[in-house]
């Protein structure tokens, strides 16, 4: 089937305009859309599993005492329409586990670990679903991810490898 759609793909025009030109077919203009999808699903994939690594390693880099759920856990991101609930419990406890690390430390100074981002951006991502308003949650939900993901790495820089 991937060998059709390629051989299909070859004969991709440089316009949908089918009529015009000979030798072109529309299935030939199909399959080399849908290689294009392809391609692109499997890079936005692999960017996913890049992005999900950092948070399953910040995970593994908390002592097992402290950590609110197994890192493990954080693949389950990859399921579709089920990380919009999920969401929910893996930034949140990320942020727990890192405060039950550092007041076990004595630390103070870390305060809630980026908890409350962590809330925004499920939020953000669940709302993304609903027509118009992801023009606004969606943004928002990207730039929540980043701060918190700088938040959970610098955390995860200042706990020892040792002290898994």
């Amino acid at each position: 089937m991937l060998a059709k759609l390629l051989l299909l793909a070859a004969e991709f025009p440089t316009t949908p305009d089918f009529g015009r030109q000979p030798g072109v077919s529309p299935e030939g203009w199909l399959a080399g859309m849908m290689v294009v999808i392809l391609i692109a699903c499997l890079i936005g994939l692999a960017i996913a599993i890049v992005l999900l690594y950092l948070v399953f390693s910040c995970f593994q880099r908390i002592p097992a005492q402290h950590r609110q759920m197994e890192p493990w856990q954080v693949w389950l991101l990859l399921i579709p329409l089920f990380n919009l609930v999920w969401n929910f419990f893996v930034y949140p406890k990320l942020a727990k586990s890192y405060q039950s690390y550092f007041a076990q430390q004595g630390r103070t100074d870390v305060g809630d670990c980026g908890e409350k981002i962590g809330w925004a951006y499920a939020i953000c991502a669940a709302i993304c679903i609903i027509p118009c308003v992801n023009y606004i949650a969606g943004p928002a939900a990207l730039v929540l991810w980043i701060i918190f993901l700088v938040k959970a790495l610098t955390l995860k820089g200042q706990i020892p490898e040792q002290a898994m």
